[in-house]
Parts: structure tokens; C-alpha cells; sequence
């Protein structure tokens, strides 16, 4: 059972108090009672839950009624598992209106069995190591459907129905069936011409992903967009640079860069800002190598308490700038709560550039004892979306009890820091009498604190934003990420050492810079900018870019000579081996490698060919009974069985041949008919007329 599962349980002599409560009584904020931070922007805040969004996603249980009674979670205010719903407490201001809000348990883990000391444990549904997973997935079916397998380049999907200024989106996910757009407008006042331009019914607005929080709100939809534009620009270059690699080969190198510089960006640039420097390099010492005995997999305590630390730096205003970083009238500021879920406002008003100028140049919210969680949070919660709205602070303690967290002074121990036993004690360590008596009288015992709660109340360390406990549970977390993860890009054949020395100067302004209209940008885009003009333009050597020449497969081996390519095929070198593979529509003859002899000084075997596949011998049934199959390299045409009609072409195949598909286009001409059919594979283009 959840801690509090029982209102009159006690831990340590003492009840736990709802969870609503100590939201009002410690979290609650005005959102006008905010102090800025002086040193970090809102992108920072940003960053953080796009990386919590590539560790952790914790799937809550599958059924929405209570098993015992069938009853809706929704509606009752029945402890019933999978119902565990937060209680109103007299003195709320929402009594009277709403007894209790929703909430569901997380979904129980099953694997292994049932322990023999019955503790619940939960799930993480995603990979919990820093790869990217929220751009490409976490597993191999949402990573092909998120590929644009007719590219010669391994690019992703794009979407087809709008573009960002000629700028690609994500594609759009299908409308579940007789749903709502649950990302759509929620106003009648919004023009319908949004809605009339995207044509079709089984779509929504909200946008497809690797991670399925990706329109959360506007700022995680900028990231993703950006993210997914920089995989395509990247593997277009690297197909520069190495024209004979397939696109599996540019799809998957690129994944691998993608990952690295998401470890690169938050291990060097996230986290010392987080935990401050002094602590950064005591807690996180450099790096030595893979390590098979730490687990990488995401612990408890940071999925459902230490990684939502950043909850308290959310500004409860969302800016959006024009050009010059100016205040736009079309697309104005947004309460927080009107930007969540709501992906139509990307596309209808402006695209993610106004998003990602507010993000750059707001700062973020300062966490102080009196300004813990700004009210867009506590009490407007997807208000905008219909029904009562939530509390996330709420939401947080009452997750941290369904998971069975042990309170804030166990974790102290756990971390070899003092633990308190009474006020004066918590007080000291929080800095704060007046927070600590507060804790006092609302949980009985400084032992019950919740551990997301207290965690949040100690003051920061210096230099950094968390105080010794998340600094702590943070960095054991994020160095188990490294030390157990065996494709970490400083690991020793991951990349090479000059590919490395590329990677280490990685800059996320670069990439706004190259995946946006924007052309001035922070030459570090975590600090503050006080001002429009101490932004850099894109052109500033700061801004530099990511050199890919180190990506460049050699031409000639030091032994055997020219690398031997192949016509129709591509070819991969691994250290002297070259692994061949053919183009859709072709067939390899000879073997799919050869390899440098070194005795010889010869590659050994004769490297293979590709051959054309006659489909219209091969197979049957590819044409209608009328028309004739005719071969051409790497497809094949339907045509009228005496003469060729223009009319009568069908550009018919997508064939489909290790996964790549191959798109046969053909050049149309004002010509009727072609004398003989052979005129069409051999003319190369239209003959006489134009």
C-alpha cells in the first residue's frame, strides 16, 4: 500500500497530512510574487525535463476503475487501487467545488515474479540512458515509423500537411477514434482556417515523436522540432561527405551524434549549473571508462521525487518574441496553463521561433523558501483542456507515496548527511525557522517530510540551484547514466579520438542557429542574457559549428590501396573490413565483404555486384491484366502491351528491399505513344519534342 494509503496510519508516532495541504501551506505561490534568477534562463528549465523526458516515463495503471467496485477514478474519492485520488482539505479554497482530484496509481511491475517481501515496484517504459530516446524511441517499431523510409538519406518523417517558414514539423499522430483533438483549440474564437487547412479528419495537432509527452507544452514541442530538423540536416552532410553509405549508415551515425551531444550538453553545460561547480567535481569525478557493474537503469527516488526538483524554477508565463527578440502583438505571452497541449498554436501562430527567443532570453524563476511553485501549477493545472484543474506539487507528494518513498530524513542518511530529529534541528538545516516549524506542524515529525518537498526547501548550494540532498541523489543518478552506459561517447571506440576532440566543442546555440530562422543568438544559451543586443550573431566565431570532417571514411587503405566501391550498392568501412549491400531493386552477387589480406596486400574476395532484379519475372501479378510489366534498373513499369500511352504509365512501385525504399521517377512528355517500348529504357529522355 501507498505511505497515507490510510489516513489514520501513523509513521513515527505521527499521520501524514494530505497532500493538498502541504501544497497550499508550503508550495503555493502567486504568480505576480516571483523573483527572477540572475544567472540562468529558462532554457535550463527547459533542458531538464527534456532529458527527464529521455530517463524516465513511469506508465500509470492501464485501467481507469477501481478493481474492487468498478467505480470511475475519475469521479470517486474512494481509495480503490488503481485509485489513490488526493484529498480536499476543509480549509482549501476549492472546498465545496471538488471533494478529491484524480489520480491513478503507477502500474505495478511483474517481472521476476512477486518478491518474497511483497514490496510494489514500478515500471520505466522508456531506455533510461542519456541516447536521445525522445527524438527516435525506445523501441525498434516507434523508431521505424518515425523514419522517412523512402530517403535515400535515412532522414525522419516529416510532416506533410504544414511547414515552420519552409522549416519541417514533426509529423502529426492519427485521431484516436471518436475522440477530440486532445491538442487542439479549445475556443470558438479560433479562426477556422486552421482547421480547414489541414483536410483531414483521422489526424489531430498533436505532433509524433519518440516520446509521447512530446506536446506537453510549447517549449518541449520547440526542442523536439529542433532536434528532429538537426538529424536531417546532419545526415545530408554526412551523405556529402560519404556519398557510397546507405541510408541505414546515415540514419543510425547520426542517431549515435544526436545521442553524444545530449550527454555532451547536460554532463558538461546541465549539470554544473544544477549542482554548482565545487559539487559537480567532488560528486562527479571524471570519467574512466565503462563500468559492467553499475546499473544504469533510472532509481525510485529521482524518477518520482529528485528530478521534478525543477518544478519550482517554472516561470508561470510563457514569452513568445518576434524578430530582434521584441514583444510580438500576434503572438503575445501565454499564462502557462494556455500553452499546455496546445501544438495547434506552433503552426497556427508563428511556428517554435517566437517560443525559442522566450526561451533564450527569459530567465528562470529563483526557488526561495516563500517562492516555491508558482500558482499556473498548483491551481491551473490543464485547466485550459476542460474539468477541474490539477495541482502538480499534489501531484508529486502523492506520487512520491503511491511509489512507497521512505521521508526526507532517510534519504539524509542515505547520503551520509545529518539527519533532523526535531525543529531547531530542520530549521538549521534548512536555513529557515519559519519553513521548518511549518514542517513541524503540518507533519508532526521532521522523519515524515516527503522527500520531494524537503529536498526542494534546503537552500542551494553555491554556484548551483539544489541543496546537498538533490545534489546527492542527482549526481549518483546522472554518474550511474555514465559509468554503466557502454556506448558513452568518451568510451574508447564509441568515436575516435579527433571525432571526440569535435564533439567536446558541441553548441546548442549552433543548433538553433542551423535548425531555425533565428539569427542572433546566447553564445551560452543556459546563462541569463540580460538584453536583446548581448546576443551574438550566428555568424560569431563563438557560434561554432560541429566539424563532421572527421566522419569522412578514407579513400585508400595504408595496405591494400583504393577502397573498391561498387555501382549500385553501397559499401562501409569497419576498421579494414568493407561490408557491401545493394540498392533497392538490385540483387548482390559475390560476397557482402571483403577484407584487407595482409600478406597479399590485396582485398580478398574480388568485391561483389549488384544486379538488377527482372520483378517482372520474378514475381506475378504486378500489373493489371491489361497492361504489360516492363523491367528498368531497379524497378519496373506497366505498360499498354503494343504501345506505350502516356496516360497509361503508372509510376507503380515502391519496392522495398532491406528496409530502404527506392521512389522511380519518370520524366513525362507530350508525345503519345513511343514507336517501341525498348525506346523508354534507352532514350534516357524524350526525343523530337519538347
Amino acid at each position: 500500500m501507498p505511505r497515507g494509503w490510510d489516513p489514520e496510519h501513523t509513521y513515527h508516532n505521527a499521520t501524514l497530512p494530505p497532500v493538498r495541504l502541504v501544497s497550499h501551506e508550503v508550495l503555493y505561490t502567486h504568480n505576480d510574487n516571483i523573483s527572477l534568477d540572475s544567472t540562468l534562463s529558462h532554457l535550463l528549465v527547459e533542458w531538464g525535463q527534456w532529458i527527464d523526458h529521455d530517463v524516465v516515463l513511469t506508465p500509470q495503471s492501464p485501467s481507469t476503475a477501481a478493481f474492487r467496485t468498478g467505480a470511475d477514478c475519475t469521479r470517486t474519492c474512494s481509495r480503490d487501487t488503481p485509485c489513490f485520488p488526493i484529498q480536499i482539505p476543509l480549509s482549501d479554497p476549492r472546498n465545496g467545488i471538488q471533494s478529491c482530484m484524480p489520480f491513478f496509481r503507477s502500474a505495478p511491475s511483474c517481472v521476476g515474479g512477486l518478491p518474497s517481501h511483497h514490496h510494489r515496484e514500478q515500471l520505466n517504459a522508456i531506455t533510461s540512458f542519456v541516447d536521445a530516446s525522445m527524438v527516435y524511441g525506445s523501441s525498434a517499431s516507434l523508431a521505424s515509423t518515425l523514419r522517412n523510409h523512402s530517403s535515400p538519406l535515412g532522414s525522419m518523417a516529416l510532416n506533410t500537411e504544414h511547414s515552420d517558414h519552409e522549416l519541417a514539423y514533426m509529423p502529426f499522430l492519427p485521431r484516436l477514434q471518436a475522440h477530440l483533438d486532445p491538442c487542439g483549440p479549445r475556443n470558438s474564437t479560433t479562426p477556422r482556417a486552421f482547421e480547414r487547412s489541414r483536410g483531414q479528419e483521422n489526424i489531430t495537432s498533436c505532433f509524433q515523436a519518440g516520446d509521447s509527452r512530446a506536446n506537453e507544452h510549447l517549449g518541449m514541442i520547440a526542442l523536439h522540432t529542433i532536434f528532429l530538423r538537426e538529424h536531417n540536416r546532419l545526415v545530408k552532410e554526412l551523405h556529402l561527405l560519404n556519398p557510397h553509405w546507405s541510408p541505414d549508415t546515415l540514419y543510425q551515425e547520426v542517431r549515435k551524434i544526436i545521442g553524444a551531444i545530449h550527454q555532451i550538453l547536460t554532463w558538461d553545460h546541465y549539470l554544473p549549473r544544477v549542482l554548482g561547480e565545487s559539487a559537480m567535481s567532488h560528486l562527479m569525478p571524471p570519467y574512466e571508462g565503462y563500468d559492467p557493474e553499475v546499473d544504469p537503469s533510472i532509481a525510485n527516488v529521482f524518477a518520482a521525487a529528485a528530478f521534478r526538483f525543477a518544478h519550482v524554477t517554472v516561470q508561470p508565463v510563457v514569452t513568445r518574441l518576434g524578430p530582434g527578440y521584441t514583444t510580438n502583438s500576434q503572438h503575445p505571452p501565454l499564462p502557462l496553463h494556455h500553452s499546455l497541449f496546445a501544438s495547434w498554436r506552433v503552426v497556427q501562430e508563428g511556428g517554435i521561433d517566437p517560443v525559442l527567443r522566450g526561451l533564450l532570453l527569459s530567465p528562470a524563476k529563483l526557488q526561495t523558501p516563500g517562492q516555491m511553485m508558482v500558482e499556473e501549477l498548483t491551481e491551473r493545472l490543464f485547466q485550459a483542456q476542460g474539468g477541474m484543474p490539477l495541482d502538480l506539487g499534489a501531484l508529486n507528494l502523492q506520487r512520491g507515496r503511491d511509489h512507497g518513498l521512505p521521508g526526507y530524513g532517510s534519504w539524509r542518511r542515505s547520503c551520509g548527511l545529518s539527519v533532523p530529529n526535531n525543529t531547531s534541528e530542520l530549521a538549521e538545516i534548512l536555513s529557515n525557522f519559519t519553513l521548518a516549524r511549518k514542517f513541524q506542524l503540518l507533519y508532526g515529525t521532521p522523519h515524515n517530510i516527503d522527500v520531494w518537498v524537503g529536498a526542494i526547501s534546503e537552500p542551494a548550494l553555491p554556484e548551483g540551484r539544489v541543496g546537498p540532498l538533490l545534489s546527492c541523489l542527482l549526481a549518483r543518478q546522472f554518474r550511474a547514466l555514465r559509468d554503466g552506459d557502454r556506448f558513452w561517447w568518451e568510451r574508447e571506440g564509441v568515436f575516435t579520438s579527433t571525432q571526440r576532440r569535435h564533439l567536446k566543442g558541441v553548441s546548442l546555440s549552433r543548433i538553433i542557429c542551423d535548425n531555425s530562422r533565428i539569427t542572433r543568438v546566447p553564445s551560452d544559451p543556459f546563462s541569463r542574457t540580460e538584453r536583446p543586443d548581448d546576443m551574438l550573431a550566428c555568424s560569431h566565431p563563438l557560434i561554432s559549428h560541429l566539424d563532421l570532417s572527421a566522419w569522412k571514411e578514407p579513400d585508400t587503405d595504408p595496405r591494400c590501396g583504393p577502397i573498391p566501391r561498387i555501382q549500385s550498392g553501397y559499401s562501409l568501412l569497419c576498421d579494414s573490413v568493407i561490408l557491401y549491400q545493394c540498392h533497392s531493386g538490385f540483387k548482390l552477387l559475390g560476397s557482402s565483404s571483403v577484407s584487407c589480406d595482409p600478406n597479399s596486400q590485396q582485398w580478398s574476395p574480388a568485391p561483389p555486384k549488384c544486379q538488377d532484379i527482372n520483378e517482372c519475372e520474378e514475381q506475378t501479378s504486378l500489373c493489371p491484366q491489361n497492361l504489360e510489366c516492363l523491367n528498368i534498373p531497379g524497378s519496373f513499369i506497366c505498360s499498354e502491351p503494343s504501345s506505350l500511352s502516356v496516360v497509361s504509365i503508372v509510376t507503380a512501385v515502391t519496392v522495398v528491399t532491406g528496409g530502404v525504399a527506392a521512389l522511380l521517377l519518370i520524366m513525362f512528355c507530350y508525345r503519345r505513344y513511343f514507336p517501341k517500348k525498348e525506346e523508354l529504357v534507352n532514350a534516357g529522355c524524350c526525343q523530337g519534342k519538347s
